[in-house]
């Protein structure tokens, strides 16, 4: 069976957008059953959970022989294999690829570094300063992606790994209200939050931090 990495425990802040939480979705919609593997901090440091992922962090996978870090690369995976998260011709799966880049590469960066200055730094005078260049930077991403939304439900016609990884990026700004600024990416990520997938991931990852 499938196992995943996760952590035990996580400040308030963090619960419910940790990236195990795209590997959870992704293979929820994908139907495949999985394991978690809950660490702490001792484990981050240790030799053995260093081997399978070497930077200590969040989430690991191991599918049989296989092993692989990275939530863009595992949820690109599990896509591949499954008829649920690609479509089935080769240029609609190209183009999810693309979406599942876009949102890491394109997307993530401006609105993590928002987040960052938010939950980490906000008392820094550097931290202030920066904050309105940041505050652009993200408006100027979400306005495009708004833009390129427009009417339609997703992405590129049906849902897919590409939806998923945009609205796990999206989430990233829910400690403001930075999002209800653009209608249609509220819309666009409310009905990708109540597809039951991501619900089940949702009430798992936050399972585990109920109990610590």
């Amino acid at each position: 069976m499938l196992t995943i990495s996760a952590f035990q425990y996580v400040p308030p802040f963090a619960q419910g957008v940790v990236r195990d939480l795209r590997v959870r979705w992704a293979l929820e919609e994908a139907g495949l059953l999985y394991e978690t593997r809950l660490i702490g901090p001792p484990d981050q440091r240790s030799p053995d959970y260093l081997a399978l992922q070497p930077f200590g962090q969040v989430p690991m996978m191991q599918d049989g022989d296989l092993t692989m870090f990275e939530s863009g690369a595992i949820v690109l995976h599990i896509a591949q294999r499954s008829g649920a998260l690609f479509p089935r011709d080769d240029a609609g799966r190209a183009r999810a690829t693309t979406w599942i880049f876009a949102a890491l590469n394109t997307v993530e960066i401006p609105l993590q570094q928002l987040a960052a200055i938010d939950l980490f730094f906000a008392d820094e005078e550097w931290a202030k300063l920066r904050r309105a260049g940041a505050l652009e930077e993200v408006h100027k991403r979400l306005a495009q992606l708004a833009a390129w939304l427009g009417e339609r439900e997703y992405l590129d016609g049906a849902f897919s790994a590409g939806d998923l990884m945009m609205t796990t990026v999206l989430r990233l700004l829910r400690h403001t209200t930075i999002v209800d600024d653009y209608p249609t990416l509220k819309a666009y990520q409310l009905r990708c939050e109540a597809r039951p997938a991501f619900q089940k991931a949702l009430r798992d990852q936050m399972a585990a931090f109920e109990k610590t």
